[in-house]
């Protein structure tokens, strides 16, 4: 029977099934931090888009519900000798939503897409491993150029500058998702909206209500379509996380991805093992803005950092379920030795009497204040961090100013240059490994926010890059990277993140891991 066909009769089938259960719909609401900003994976930038976009799009490989890498749109793959070829064998029943088959061709269009200036994709440089791709994205090559070619239909072959050894890895990200062409060359920036997205994901977008919720329905031309047990899943933006926890309690929410850490001691109490935290390869830091005065002054950044009590923070304002960060890279990296600054140490009242020291000596203090502007998306938590920073900053004449606006427009602000002093920034890894966090910093890096720019950061950086055949000698140039970082204060590291869910007993198939990823399609609900 012809490919066409044996699709057809698939969605048929499937179709008929839910016809027939319609009374039986199997629906998750999913509680997920905010309104995502887009849904077009070439541009994402966030968890909370990410855990949409891995529902409704599906990469090379994937990540299963322990965040392990499993096959994806390829079967199987093989590396050449150097460690420098991928060659990946697309299976047979990839299909697009609208019946279309997924083909390698596909995949080279949406990676030439990603690198393409044009696009402005925050996540370029992520594939930069890729030949030619920072070329493209600086624009002094043409996007034709990409190490990325399509020997046949089902056939890809990727081409890196060196030996990555998380490559594979990286491909479970979101913005490495194919992408349908037709439909983004035939309806331009609509191609995201219900009725308009062709997507190759478990689920396929069927309902989006800005502000209140996103509804994606079970895709039955996935191919693994009959082993995915939820009908829906309806994606609820909870930025009011004492809000979530009313409509957890109330029926209206099977989980939420963020608790009110104050109420953390009650929410046990009340919940039990409903809560389910643990640890999370994220950090929570502060951008900072350093072409604008005063900023650009080491000297003046490492006083801010210094007298910042993040144990008081970390312990107390936020019931330990965060740890306090001196470095970029969490504990527990694969073999990584991340570095503390030198002053972690220290006891916090020699490190705030340091920190006078220098703000005296650069001329501010109580009779002088330094006036200090800090923005963040709008939580509870995030409102309560900046609460504290204010009242620690104060007795040494640093006046804290407090600016919210919700996740998407302080986000977008951020990405679109606007102007601000330090600006509250998350991350979670995008594959296991100090890369990760460490290329945020990188002058190329979308997400580099402050516009950190040092020679040497980057040749270190360059340096691990080309050390990809030598574990051992690459991490320890990421780490020489990492000091650097550290010691010129381009970020400012403030808090190491715990995953903190609540999850009903309904739900089943969820797996807590280090990534805190949680795939619709191995959940069901009982």
């Amino acid at each position: 029977m012809p490919r066409t066909l044996l699709l057809l009769a698939k969605v048929l089938l499937i179709l008929g099934v839910f016809a027939g259960n319609a009374s039986a719909e199997m629906v998750y609401r999913r509680g997920n931090t905010a309104e995502p900003e887009t849904l077009d994976p070439g541009k994402s930038s966030t968890t909370y888009e990410a855990n949409i976009l891995s529902d409704l799009f599906e990469g090379l490989v994937a990540s299963d519900a322990r965040a392990d890498i499993i096959p994806g749109v390829a079967e199987s793959w093989r590396k050449s000798g150097d460690d420098t070829i991928y060659t990946f064998t697309l299976r047979r029943d990839a299909a697009w939503s609208n019946g279309d088959p997924v083909t390698a061709d596909d995949f080279v269009y949406s990676f030439r897409r990603l690198e393409d200036p044009a696009t402005a994709a925050e996540y370029a440089s992520m594939l930069y491993v890729v030949k030619n791709a920072e070329a493209i994205n600086a624009g002094r090559m043409r996007p034709e150029t990409l190490g990325v070619r399509a020997i046949d239909a089902r056939t890809l072959e990727i081409t890196l500058e060196a030996p990555t050894l998380y490559f594979l890895e990286m491909l479970t990200h979101q913005a490495t998702s194919p992408v349908h062409r037709a439909s983004i060359e035939r309806l331009g920036a609509d191609w995201t909206k219900p009725g308009n997205l062709v997507s190759n994901g478990a689920f396929v977008l069927a309902e989006r209500v800005p502000d209140d919720h996103i509804r994606i329905v079970r895709n039955p031309v996935f191919h693994d379509a009959a082993a995915v047990k939820l009908d829906a899943v309806v994606y609820y933006p909870t930025q009011d996380r004492s809000t979530a926890i009313k409509r957890f309690q109330a029926g209206e929410l099977h989980s939420n991805d963020e608790l009110p850490i104050e109420q953390l001691a009650e929410l046990r109490r009340s919940f039990g093992d409903q809560i389910r935290t643990s640890p999370y390869l994220g950090i929570y830091y502060y951008h900072i803005n350093l072409r604008k005065e005063p900023w650009s002054d080491v000297r003046l950044r490492r006083a801010i950092s210094m007298a910042l009590d993040r144990e008081f923070i970390a312990n107390k304002v936020l019931a330990g379920v965060m740890f306090p960060a001196y470095g970029m890279v969490p504990a527990g990296v694969g073999l990584y030795e991340p570095y503390r600054a030198d002053y972690a140490d220290m006891a916090q009242i020699d490190r705030e009497e340091e920190a006078a020291r220098i703000l005296r000596d650069l001329g501010y203090g109580p009779g002088n204040p330094l006036k200090l502007e800090l923005r963040y998306d709008t939580s509870e938590n995030n409102a309560n961090v900046g609460i504290a920073i204010q009242e620690q900053l104060r007795p040494l004449g640093v006046d804290v100013s407090l600016f919210n606006t919700d996740a998407k427009t302080h986000y977008g602000y951020l990405d679109g240059g606007g102007d601000f002093d330090y600006a509250r920034g998350g991350w979670i890894a995008d594959y296991k490994d100090p890369e990760s966090f460490l290329g945020l910093a990188r002058r190329a890096n979308g997400m580099n926010s402050g516009r950190y720019d040092d020679a040497e950061f980057e040749r270190l950086m360059d340096a691990a890059a080309g050390a990809g055949a030598n574990p051992e000698q690459r991490m320890k140039l990421l780490a020489q990277a990492e000091k650097r970082l550290v010691e010129q204060h381009g970020l400012m590291p403030l808090l190491f993140l715990s995953t903190h869910n609540i999850v009903s007993p309904k739900v089943k198939g969820w797996q807590d891991n280090v990534m805190n990823i949680h795939p619709s399609r191995f959940i069901s609900i009982e």
